[in-house]
């Protein structure tokens, strides 16, 4: 017998809906152990992100950096279809699921200082939903419009819960000008369903410019209004953790300055992917994992 789970967060409907979160934000409270300190914790509660000024060494970023050099330079990466191109300048814009494409990635995933803070706020055993690459070299690349990744994760991937937490680790120094993250602080405490329907195999358009799941210029003034906006710099080994439901995007990038990192993806095992709740068919797996294995 098939269990249906309950879609507590309808969207891609005929109209846009907002729905208060149903779900917790840390999962065990804040006197979980783990490297986050408690007030880190209810800071994340309250505003849906934390930011670490440095979680990796500069050693360390020099490592990774190089690997991401590595790999978007790889004729065979750039074939690949978990590699993203850039519409008009043809350079690679992401690479997805890198810690299965790099050893060295996959030591990051695995490293306590990024998976123990993932388990600490989720309060259980984690898995990769997703794991990629962002470059955002100088001179034109552009950004990600303003949305929530829940949103798409939920509509296409099938995530039933705001369980799932994103770290994006800085290999670059992100300036103010140079296309950084932005965050509507304690946006991650409403659900914003978007209207129109999601086109077949959406993530084709969607990872090169987002249209499907983005929300309405009126949503989006008002939830401005409400929370602000907070733009994330520092030097290349720093962090930003952030809720999966938090209103964000970046812009583009003008500036002769580059800006990449690494973005990791860990869901809760008590949270797996079911069918999609508001697209035809699920992303591929590269994007949306359906293997639930916990990280060790």
């Amino acid at each position: 017998m098939t269990t249906v789970l309950s879609d507590l967060y309808p969207t891609r409907g005929a109209t846009e809906v907002t729905v208060p979160r149903q779900d917790p934000v840390v999962w065990q409270g804040p006197g979980t152990p783990g490297p986050f300190r408690p007030s880190e914790l209810a800071g994340f509660e309250r505003d849906g992100f934390a930011a670490v000024p440095q979680l990796i060494r500069p050693d360390e970023v020099a490592l990774y950096h190089d690997e991401l050099e590595r790999l978007i330079a790889d004729p065979a990466v750039r074939a690949d279809q978990r590699a993203i191109i850039e519409p008009k300048s043809q350079a690679v814009r992401s690479v997805f699921e890198v810690h299965k494409l790099s050893e060295v990635f996959a030591r990051l995933v695995s490293d306590p200082r990024v998976v123990d803070r993932a388990r600490q706020i989720l309060g259980s055993d984690v898995y990769v939903h997703q794991s990629r690459i962002n470059v955002k070299p100088g001179f034109g690349a552009s950004g990600f419009y303003w949305h929530s990744d829940f949103e798409t994760w939920h509509a296409e991937d099938g995530l039933p819960n705001m369980r799932t937490v994103s770290v994006s680790i800085a290999l670059t120094e992100n300036h103010d000008t140079n296309g950084g993250l932005m965050i509507m602080p304690g946006s991650h405490r409403t659900f914003l369903g978007c209207a129109g329907e999601t086109p077949k195999d959406n993530y084709k358009q969607s990872l090169k410019m987002q249209e499907a799941g983005t929300p309405s210029d009126e949503a989006l003034t008002a939830m401005a209004d409400q929370h602000g906006i907070r733009l994330f710099t520092g030097k290349a080994g720093s962090a930003t953790w952030f809720d999966c439901n938090c209103m964000h995007g970046s812009g583009d990038n003008i500036t002769p300055y580059p800006r990449s990192n690494v973005f990791i993806v860990f869901n809760s095992v008590e949270n797996a992917a079911v069918e999609p709740f508001a697209a035809p068919v699920r992303r591929p797996d590269y994007i949306g994992a359906r293997d639930f294995t916990p990280v060790r």
